[in-house]
């Protein structure tokens, strides 16, 4: 839409308030919200102020004037607001002069995309991921610095078995049992069915829903791959409907990637593929159908995997995930139809449309904007120099001997661990000033000192498990 075709819009759809939503730095949505009758066409070019020092990661308080512009192409009715209400996602602007906000994600993509099509390579990157989640009847936490604790709970989880209910009717599902059962055992088909026909309404196309692998309400909901842009700002959606769905019943959804011990985390497998001038560039006569190019974007994902973790998988609890016998892959190996390998080429079919690969080991704990630019950036690198990715590994990689499996790269063990990567190898994020060293700087600082220091001082509750008698 034009602006005047969002004000023409709004009066038709009896819109009393525009809400405008941006992204912080960590990867969640902010906003504020106007009468209808404070929005013009002027509006959407010279946005409106706020203050950033408020912003995680942001601008000190002495310089801390900002600007949103919303993106008139991305209004639509907020389905959760009592009052009929207009959504847009903005970019974030400097107020003196215009020019984008390098710190703020969107803007990141934005570049990306226009780098990759300077190069001469694609006009168009498409992205496709699947974010997997949690839906808990009762989730309770608290820290002090003489106690923590955490508890979960779910109505299906594999704990309940046993428990008191007035009439406990079983059908709990049992760890790492929970992939597509049916009702009764899944007791969320309809409530992911209702998040399915919002997800609809907001303008995403819903290709299928189930209970994932996880006891405890584990569920995944895929929707229709888009361009990179596009796809990045229907994920921020696709997070708020989830959360807001889930709490209209009175339970609660959460992208952490591993919220249970011993079962199954969430994983935000990422497919992924290059075009120009409305044809695909990933199909060809190489290994599982591929083309040089697409073997090429492989080979600069796996090369700068380590440090791409820093953005794919940027919480300490991403890594708790990333472990040793469960299904997130932490070697960097690629192979045809392959869930083992961190890089997986699904089996597609014919239709040269539909080759793309799959990068398994993102999370959805991901700022989707810098996690997809780093992708595209990645892969455009193994692009222009050629880096190949070597031999495919067509083995149950979980299987593999000790011996063998020390000779295939992992992914980093720590969050400290890839910020420390991203550090040593970030080169090809500078590229097209894409990634700029400030932001760089600025999201590493701020993960060490508000994520991974004060976790490293904390004892665990395990920890008194373990030494309390020693």
């Amino acid at each position: 839409m034009s602006p005047k075709e969002v004000l023409k819009f709004a009066k038709e759809q009896n819109v009393k308030m525009v809400d405008f939503k941006f992204t912080d730095l960590v990867g969640a949505w902010q906003h504020f919200t106007i009468p209808l009758t404070e929005l013009s066409e002027d509006t959407f070019e010279d946005g409106l102020g706020f203050d950033g020092s408020s912003i995680r990661g942001w601008r000190g308080i002495e310089n801390s004037d900002m600007i949103v512009k919303p993106d008139p192409k991305t209004g639509i009715i907020d389905p959760f607001m009592d009052v009929p209400t207009l959504s847009f996602i903005c970019d974030v602007t400097y107020p003196d002069t215009g020019e984008p906000y390098d710190r703020d994600p969107r803007q990141v993509v934005k570049k990306a995309l226009a780098y990759l099509q300077s190069t001469g390579l694609a006009d168009a990157a498409y992205f496709g991921p699947e974010a997997e989640f949690f839906i808990f009847d009762d989730v309770r936490y608290e820290q002090h610095a003489h106690g923590g604790f955490y508890q979960v709970d779910s109505e299906e989880a594999a704990w309940n078995t046993g428990r008191d209910e007035g009439g406990n009717l079983g059908y709990k599902i049992k760890h790492k049992g929970g992939y597509l059962p049916v009702m009764p055992a899944d007791t969320l088909h309809n409530l992911r069915t209702e998040m399915c026909l919002e997800l609809e309404r907001a303008g995403m196309r819903v290709e299928r829903q189930h209970h994932e692998v996880g006891t405890a309400g584990q569920g995944e909901i895929d929707i229709r791959f888009d361009e990179i842009l596009p796809m990045a700002d229907k994920m921020m959606w696709f997070k708020y409907i989830i959360r807001n769905v889930a709490n209209r019943y009175g339970k609660t959804a959460t992208f952490m990637p591993k919220p249970i011990y011993g079962d199954n985390g969430s994983g935000m497998h990422t497919h992924i593929s290059l075009w120009k001038d409305g044809k695909p560039l990933f199909a060809g006569d190489k290994y599982a159908g591929l083309s040089e190019m697409a073997l090429h974007f492989i080979g600069g994902i796996l090369k700068h995997a380590p440090s791409l973790c820093a953005f794919t998988n940027p919480s300490t609890n991403s890594y708790k995930r990333l472990v040793p016998g469960f299904e997130a892959p932490i070697k960097l190996a690629y192979s045809y139809k392959n869930r083992s390998a961190a890089i997986r080429i699904p089996n597609s079919g014919p239709d040269p449309k539909a080759k793309r690969i799959e990068f398994r080991t993102p999370d959805p704990s991901a700022n989707v904007y810098l996690a997809f630019a780093a992708l595209l950036m990645a892969g455009i690198d193994g692009i222009q120099n050629k880096i190949h990715p070597g031999d495919p590994l067509e083995k149950d990689i979980y299987g593999l001997a000790p011996e063998e499996a020390a000779n295939v790269p992992s992914v980093p063990a720590s969050l400290e661990e890839a910020l420390s990567n991203v550090y040593e190898d970030n080169d090809f994020l500078l590229k097209g000033d894409v990634f700029t060293k400030d932001l760089i700087e600025t999201w590493c600082g701020y993960k060490m000192e508000n994520e991974v220091l004060p976790l490293q001082q904390r004892p665990t509750p395990y920890e008194f498990h373990l030494y309390y008698d020693i």
